[in-house]
């Protein structure tokens, strides 16, 4: 086992030049914009001219429930991607970028772990290529457009009182989840109150990672409502005449970024919308380009498959036409032993009857994976303090659900760690077993699709919604948006909306706080429970041991 930091095992790798990497896809050099030697964006026209190509299998990485610090759904994705390779398939990765936010809270980086990593792993996790930079910049210049216009008489009649549209930044700080503006004056605007979303739950992260190109993302930024007049009716982004410059804005954060694994792999890292607030998946435009140049491409869900993958499904698939061959199922010793009621600091003790208990939750996302009609495994991703007692009844009880299981050791190992997991999905993939189905149809009324999620995926009882939120999605039915997917936001540590209720929870109900309208996007979002669309940091912030060393190296990554 490894002794070595996930940053210094990155820091080793014997990373290839970005055109090198871009050759193994038959990427032309010219195709590709570097951002130095280990980066680049793909140019639009380049993806343009692969229409007309087959498309690769769809391979989908998920997991069970979480702890705090994650499953390594990432680091499986990227293992897995490393292990068809290594087993002489053509494939490729496609993951999220990460966000600022959780990097220097909680919950650390998103360019996977130990031998199963992305690598520039520092630039990944901090400002990469600049895309979310470009997508805060695009959502603030349409807030700034908002109170400018009404500053400057009004024209569109916006009711001050029914702007919907806040503003975002890409870092956790609950000081903004609730603020007012504009105070000090004239001279200053219209005083209101507002408040400010991190950058990975904006409508604009949203319809970048679902535009098919350029004119389709100007037309959805148009699309974007952002207030609404007396009479209650729309104010989009159009008629404010932002979608132009949002577009000019967003132009290099629609190519999609290029990158390498340790073990010199092509990784497609764009997009990053978190899943419990989010809809959690990176963009069509980089899955689609996977598609098109690989064999096979392995994509990752975020958080449970509860959240990740049923808006996997339910949105990215359903919006672009895309149909996955295969899911892998990642599962812990330690997610388990929580889910079977073990206490956080009560983890790194030997439990194999709380790991029986808590299967009970990686049994319930088995089921409802495989009520989409595509084929199933188990990845269990070890971790150095797993004991056979352990691992032992975790491979026992997933068989008897009748379900493969495979133990993986690419932390440890890279490629080499998760060779017979990769030989099985890649037969999983080519057996044409998948029979893909969504869990509802567009023409579902709105509040009937929160409940059949809530029924089939959460196993409530039912939705706890009043009347206001009734009337409001009867009213956007009126208006035509009734065939939208919803995006339900809730926490991640529960099938319920009660993160303390662990496990495979039932008799519960799905409490609506709030429903909002994403009309450039195309679906709307319900969320649930105490969800924050602005996260706080915790009480010790990964933060505080992030900084450089006397070599100007950034260290405490993770």
């Amino acid at each position: 086992m490894t002794h070595l930091t996930d940053i210094e095992i990155a820091r080793a790798a014997r990373k290839q030049k970005i055109q090198a990497i871009g050759a193994r896809l038959d990427i032309p050099e010219e195709a590709l914009l570097p951002y130095g030697h280990d980066k680049a964006k793909v140019a639009q026209s380049f993806i343009e001219g692969l229409r007309d190509r087959p498309d690769g299998k769809l391979i989908l990485v998920t997991a069970i429930t979480p702890t705090p610090a994650g499953e390594g759904k990432t680091t499986t994705t990227v293992g897995l991607g490393d292990g068809l390779n290594r087993i002489g398939k053509r494939a490729a990765i496609c993951i999220r970028e990460a966000s600022l936010g959780p990097c220097f809270g909680l919950k650390g980086g998103a360019a996977g772990g130990g031998y199963a990593q992305v690598i520039p792993m520092e630039d990944m996790n901090l400002h990469f290529t600049g895309d979310f930079h470009a997508i805060t910049s695009a959502h603030n210049l349409l807030s700034a457009m908002i109170d400018n216009h009404i500053h400057w008489g009004n024209e569109l009649q916006i009711d001050q009182r029914r702007v919907v549209w806040r503003r975002v930044m890409d870092m956790n700080d609950r000081a903004l989840r609730d603020i007012v503006t504009s105070l000090g004056g004239p001279a200053n605007g219209f005083p209101r109150q507002t408040g400010f979303d991190i950058t990975v739950a904006s409508e604009v992260m949203a319809i970048l990672c679902l535009a098919e190109d350029l004119a389709d993302l100007q037309r959805r930024l148009g699309e974007i409502i952002v207030a609404y007049t007396r009479e209650k009716e729309p104010i989009r982004a159009r008629d404010l005449k932002a979608d132009g410059a949002m577009t000019v804005l967003l132009r290099d954060a629609m190519q999609p970024n290029l990158v390498q694994t340790l073990e010199n792999n092509p990784a497609f890292v764009h997009g990053g919308p978190f899943a419990n607030i989010a809809h959690g998946c990176n963009s069509v435009i980089s899955t689609r380009l996977a598609l098109k140049l690989a064999d096979y491409v392995v994509t990752e869900a975020g958080f449970g498959a509860d959240l990740g993958a049923e808006k996997f499904m339910d949105i990215k698939c359903r919006k672009a036409g895309l149909s996955p061959d295969a899911v892998v199922l990642v599962a812990t010793v330690r997610s388990l032993k929580m889910n079977g009621g073990v206490a956080k600091e009560n983890l790194g003790a030997e439990n194999p009857q709380a790991v029986q208990a808590g299967c009970a939750n990686l049994t319930r996302h088995l089921e409802n994976l495989r009520g989409f009609g595509v084929p199933v495994v188990v990845a269990i991703n070890r971790f150095a303090g797993d004991t056979e007692a352990e691992l032992e009844m975790l491979r026992k009880t997933v068989e008897a659900e009748d379900a493969e299981v495979f133990l993986c050791n690419h932390w440890a190992e890279g490629s080499a760690g998760i060779e017979a997991l990769a030989h099985r999905v890649a037969e999983l993939a080519d057996s044409g077993e998948a029979a893909f189905q969504l869990l509802y149809p567009d023409t579902m009324p709105l509040f009937e699709k929160i409940e059949t999620v809530a029924r089939k995926i959460y196993r409530a009882d039912g939705v706890d919604a009043d009347p206001r939120i009734r009337a409001q999605l009867a009213e956007w039915e009126a208006q035509g948006f009734g065939d939208l997917p919803v995006c339900v936001a809730k926490t991640q540590y529960s099938f319920s909306a009660d993160p303390s209720q662990r496990g495979a929870v039932t008799g519960h109900r799905i409490p609506v706080r709030e429903v909002r309208l994403s009309a450039g996007a195309g679906f709307i979002v319900v969320i649930c429970g105490e969800i924050m669309t602005m996260p706080g940091l915790p009480r010790t912030p990964a933060a505080e041991g992030i900084g450089l060393n006397a070599d100007n190296q950034v260290e405490g990554l993770f």
